[in-house]
């Protein structure tokens, strides 16, 4: 029983932790909010690549599922598909990025974010290797850590844009052009991620919304970018189009997924 205990008494550790490093980055505690922190590189018109400001309430959603996996956790016994070290990382390093960017540095969020994808994409591979043992599972864990996955993906992406203009880098003199070619790369991280997982809906979803809302900045914000606008958008059809792929392709045979589940939990 030492095990499970320490288990779960680590990942509710790291999940205080995280919800404490989120009110300090919303201001709580008399800083700057993370839109005003760092010279205001990470608002919603700092880059060619900065979702409008309603992109984040997403983190609302996101934050009450890893509270709901928190507590789930505590009756899951087994651990079965080991993603628990995983979770821990992914809050600690969640909590992590927004201290650096509390501190001004914006570069070493960087390297935070692309180790916290990391973490996040070798999670969600477990989670396909594994399917949940039932519904709450699928919804607590494969929705919240697919939404967190999803999400990041895309912040990573305007993580760096904000690293790169606070460097001075000015996109080639052409940035709109290099914000469409990332969005690309984006839309085919995104098709990828909906043929590799089983099936997936919280990963695709949350990577249209964070477009949506690039989208939307570009509109109707500064700086103004139709053309990255209109990229936004395509790249958001084309993982909503892969997704909806996965689901209308035919199952295999009816016994064969349990089949496979059950020898996988039992091998682990």
């Amino acid at each position: 029983m030492t095990r499970p205990l320490v288990r779960r008494l680590a990942v509710t550790a790291s999940f205080l932790l995280a919800m404490l490093g989120t009110a300090i980055g919303v201001g709580a505690f008399g800083g700057d909010p993370i839109d005003e922190a760092a010279g205001g590189l990470l608002a919603a018109d700092a880059t060619h690549l900065a979702p409008a400001g309603s992109a984040f309430t997403i983190w609302t959603v996101i934050y009450i599922g890893l509270g709901a996996y928190t507590l789930w956790q505590w009756w899951d016994r087994r651990d079965a598909r080991r993603i628990a070290a995983h979770a821990i990382a992914s809050l600690l390093l969640n909590a992590a990025w927004i201290l650096t960017i509390q501190a001004g540095w914006v570069a070493l969020s960087v390297v935070v974010i692309a180790v916290l994808l990391v973490v996040l994409a070798d999670l969600f591979r477990r989670l396909t290797a594994v399917p949940p043992g039932g519904a709450v599972e699928r919804i607590v864990v494969d929705g919240t850590f697919g939404l967190y996955l999803g999400w990041v993906s895309v912040a990573t992406c305007a993580n760096i844009a904000a690293a790169l203009t606070g460097a001075g880098f000015s996109g080639f003199g052409a940035p709109a052009l290099l914000a469409v070619l990332v969005l690309a790369v984006v839309a085919v991280i995104g098709a990828g991620l909906s043929v590799a997982g089983r099936r997936p809906v919280a990963a695709p979803l949350a990577m249209i919304w964070g477009l949506a809302w690039i989208a939307v900045g570009r509109a109707t914000d500064e700086p103004h970018a139709p053309a990255v606008a209109i990229a936004a958008v395509v790249a958001a059809a084309v993982i909503a189009l892969a997704a909806a792929a996965q689901w209308l392709r035919p199952r295999g045979p009816a016994g064969a997924t349990g089949t496979a589940t059950a020898t996988a939990r039992r091998d682990r």
